[in-house]
């Protein structure tokens, strides 16, 4: 099997695969001993705007500072049948929570911006999902849990703790790939083809019953966050009937896109819109 080569200590490490696709691990930086723990993040900048917020989340993120249950890559499984009537298999790789700062004892999720989200997607070889795969990872998750909504100071880093400390009493401890507990930052056609180049796109949070809460919506502003957003980063390498591709190719390719987007051009693959470098 080739395995695609990546620099240094970007290069994620596939465990042997037996038949099927088994967790994929993902190599980060190890934090420093100065490294924050989830309710010390908090309790540091709860009283902070975005932007002020924001730098500190991702010096500690980029330098490590995320559980390690999140650096193990669970798989998703979907497939298609092509114009030729053959069957399509993709599997690809995703973070089993959302993006949080700490340790495993002691972490927790934290909402950013799409410019925060992209440095962070880009650092660690992951993209962020479309609409399409938003909506399989919560079909295939293991624990699902019932949205929470809350009304007041959405977007202070207290509601954002305190709404981390509600999806944990719901989850009680269960493992698994987990979702109905956030909308997701997405990349969209809505954001290539919009007239103002400062948006981001929200989707998901879904019910019990499957249905989001949140339709595919590009109207906040770049710099909005809130408590309800979250970063689920996804492994750039995708296995296309067990041979490795990028997410870049796959959504390129007309046979393939709908493996992975739902809509018409699948033609957004970051936020900044440019050419993959």
């Amino acid at each position: 099997m080739n395995i695609p080569k990546f620099p240094a200590y970007l290069l994620a490490s596939l465990v042997a695969f037996t038949g099927c696709e088994q967790p994929l691990r993902i190599s980060t930086p190890n934090p420093s001993q100065n490294a924050l723990s989830g309710s010390a993040y908090y309790k540091k900048v709860g009283a902070m705007k975005w932007d002020e917020r924001e730098p500190i989340a991702l010096k500690e993120i980029l330098g490590g500072d995320i559980p390690k249950f999140l650096k193990t890559f669970v798989p998703i499984r979907v497939s298609i049948i092509d114009s030729t009537g053959h069957t399509i298999h993709c599997t690809y790789f995703v973070a089993p929570d959302y993006l949080s700062i700490g340790s495993n004892r002691d972490f927790a999720r934290v909402p950013l911006t799409p410019m925060a989200a992209q440095q962070i997607a880009d650092s660690f070889h992951c993209f962020l999902p479309t609409r399409k795969m938003v909506n399989d990872i919560y079909a295939q998750a293991k624990v699902k849990l019932e949205p929470v909504p809350l009304y007041a100071f959405r977007d202070s880093a207290l509601i954002f703790w305190h709404h981390h400390l509600i999806i944990e009493g719901q989850r009680k401890g269960r493992k698994g790939l987990i979702a109905g507990i956030k909308k997701d930052l997405v990349i969209s056609d809505k954001l290539s083809r919009a007239p103002k180049t400062d948006r981001e796109a929200i989707y998901g949070w879904h019910k019990p019953d499957g249905t989001p809460i949140q339709p595919l919506y590009t109207g906040h502003v770049n710099w909005w966050v809130d408590y309800s957003h979250g970063i689920r980063l996804i492994y750039r390498k995708v296995r296309i009937n067990g041979h490795w591709m990028d997410y870049v190719d796959v959504m390129k390719n007309p046979a393939y896109r709908a493996l992975l987007c739902d809509e018409e051009f699948c033609d957004c693959y970051r936020y900044d819109f440019t050419s993959i470098k």
